[in-house]
């Protein structure tokens, strides 16, 4: 883990721990073998999970990019489904649009790239994109609460099993948490799995 990280992250602001975790990510992303592992993880978390649904993330700067695993579970099935976020508006929940390896994409909020289909899926697992996490399965976003949000007005009983996907370099020892926060089902790094 880093130093850095493990000093006291309760007494930085999530913004200030949010800088520092970006730049552990943008490092840790350049290891050879993380990548690799990373997707063989996200394949056993399929196979374990067994869902018709996929939702998944465009790969931002640092962040793992799951496109070519999921690409590889949708041809291992007729029926299998896989999602992208698409963000309507801010402050509103996200919603997921169909994708596989040949959908054309168009450029949505915050210049990131999301299917020009306006089709529908509703994932059954959903993988999360982490800046940082605890072990307790808490995650820092980027600060703009959609995965929280998108989580929270989920009918429970369909609600996604929720698979973070971090660095284990962003590991830190607790984040602080606010009411509006909701823990993941699992978080998978290069190194383990949490909560163990």
């Amino acid at each position: 883990m880093n130093p850095s990280i493990a000093r006291n992250p309760l007494a930085e602001s999530k913004n200030a721990l949010r800088k520092i975790l970006l730049e552990a990510r943008l490092q840790a992303a350049l290891a050879p073998t993380a990548q690799e592992v990373l997707s063989r993880r996200l394949l056993d978390a399929l196979k374990h999970h067994q869902p018709a649904c996929v939702g998944f993330y465009w790969p931002l700067p640092g962040e793992f990019d799951a496109r070519g695993a999921i690409a590889i579970w949708l041809a291992g099935g007729a029926h299998r489904q896989a999602g992208l976020p698409v963000i309507r508006s801010r402050g509103e929940a996200l919603q997921f649009h169909a994708w596989a390896p040949d959908t054309p994409m168009k450029i949505g909020h915050h210049r990131i790239p999301e299917p020009a289909s306006d089709k529908l899926v509703i994932p059954d697992l959903l993988f999360v994109p982490c800046v940082g996490f605890d072990a307790d399965g808490y995650r820092l976003g980027y600060g703009g609460g959609y995965y929280d949000r998108t989580l929270a007005a989920w009918p429970v009983a369909t609600k996604p099993v929720t698979v973070g996907i971090a660095y284990e370099a962003c590991r830190t020892e607790a984040l602080g948490r606010e009411a509006h926060d909701i823990p993941l089902d699992l978080i998978i790094t290069e190194a383990g799995s949490y909560p163990q």
